[in-house]
């Protein structure tokens, strides 16, 4: 008999298909536990862009052009068409509008989007967008659930869906697509899945300027996780605190490496890699002047010389400020905090673009969450009514930002 014969044959090791099995049964029970807010939050959207459409096709504009070829959407169409380079002059000698401001990775994902199904440029812009806010709502759902149950995720969700500038969720603009990544990369963060963390940071700083809040709060968390860890040390947890260092480390230094990486390109491109992308952005009128701007703008709104738009942005601006202090008296984790913080800074102490800090403060969902926990303890009839009435303040503005406002949104 040969020898062969005596050696026992094993099955092949279906482990792999097992981990698959068992990943795919995962996500599609957090699938179905976030459904109702899903929902949810897809009608209060058609909602808005029902109202929009028949407005604009009473005051003769084409509903689809207003949310995807307007203001920014035609900059971005522009870098998908011809690439970087484009530099427009103004009358204002110290304004020189380049694409360069505009970061890379939703001009990336509408190329592909065109190229795979087909698309022209509105309509792939438009996909990639609608499919960012499902995914948007998905991941701060997740977050919203993780941290205070089912209800007040649900909530979370439609209170994100029907701020007053949640019309911009809907247009070809990059906000929705910041939002999906940087709720997934806190899921992760407080899943302790410190790689994903890290990884989505950094297309998170790839897709807006104010990306880099994304990375603050991954490489803070980490860094604070990291100081936990070597305090609490003992001789028997050292390999394992081992790993949990590597990936701790690891999320904290990939984290900022999509952002300083364009900021650095920029610079490169325009022969200083420092300070070339800030001087871009200063030929746009964008800066950091540390609120002074926004002060004369509220100044103005007061005096009595500004429209409609000023008041809502110093009432989103200040409940926002409310919202953040009561988000820290609730002591949520500390990446939170952070996140939201960065993005406060970032949109209330920019100059110019006053009119756009609401869609700056557009991806900051946490602030949300004192007032979704607060909701979840109210009975049905309140909670119907406040979201029916935000709702309807939602659909109205948002007619009114992008069919009959001059500003930019």
């Amino acid at each position: 008999m040969s020898a062969d014969a005596h050696v026992p044959v094993r099955a092949p090791h279906p482990r792999p298909v097992r981990i698959r099995s068992r990943l795919s049964l995962r996500v599609l029970s957090a699938l179905r536990r976030a459904a109702p807010a899903l929902t949810l939050y897809a009608a209060a959207r058609l909602t808005g862009m029902a109202f929009l459409a028949l407005w604009s096709r009473h005051a003769g504009k084409h509903p689809r052009n207003l949310i995807g070829f307007s203001w920014d959407s035609v900059w971005y169409s522009r870098v998908v068409a011809h690439g970087y380079g484009t530099v427009v002059h103004s009358d204002d000698p110290a304004r020189l509008y380049s694409d360069l401001a505009f970061f890379p990775l939703y001009p990336a994902a509408v190329r592909i989007a065109r190229s795979v199904f087909s698309l022209g440029f509105v309509n792939a812009g438009l996909l990639v967008s609608w499919t960012a806010a499902a995914a948007a709502a998905w991941g701060i759902y997740a977050v919203g659930e993780r941290l205070h149950g089912r209800r007040a995720a649900t909530l979370l969700v439609v209170l994100w869906g029907v701020l007053p500038h949640a019309v911009i969720q809907s247009m070809a603009y990059t906000e929705s697509l910041l939002t999906a990544l940087a709720a997934w990369s806190l899921y992760a963060v407080l899943t302790g899945r410190w790689l994903w963390a890290g990884s989505l940071s950094v297309f998170a700083g790839l897709s807006r300027p104010n990306g880099v809040a994304v990375a603050a709060a991954v490489s803070l968390a980490a860094a604070w996780q990291i100081v936990q860890l070597w305090r609490h040390r003992t001789p028997d947890s050292l390999s394992l605190s081992a790993r949990q260092d590597w990936r701790l480390w690891a999320g904290a230094v990939l984290a900022p490496l999509g952002w300083l990486g364009y900021v650095l390109w920029v610079g490169w491109q325009k022969g200083n890699p420092v300070f070339g992308y800030f001087r871009v952005q200063r030929k746009w009128g964008s800066e950091y002047d540390f609120g002074r701007d926004a002060w004369e703008s509220v100044r103005s709104l007061v005096l009595g010389q500004a429209h409609l738009t000023y008041s809502m942005v110093v009432a989103v601006a200040a409940l926002a400020v409310l919202l953040f202090v009561l988000l820290v008296l609730d002591r949520p984790p500390l990446a939170l905090i952070v996140y939201s913080g960065v993005l406060l800074v970032i949109a209330l102490g920019g100059a110019q673009y006053f009119t756009s800090k609401p869609r700056f403060l557009l991806p900051a969902f946490p602030l949300l969450l004192p007032v979704a926990v607060g909701m979840a303890r109210a009975r049905l009839r309140t909670v119907a009514v406040t979201i029916g009435a935000l709702a309807g303040l939602s659909c109205c503005y948002g007619t009114y930002l992008l069919a009959i406002a001059t500003s930019a949104p």
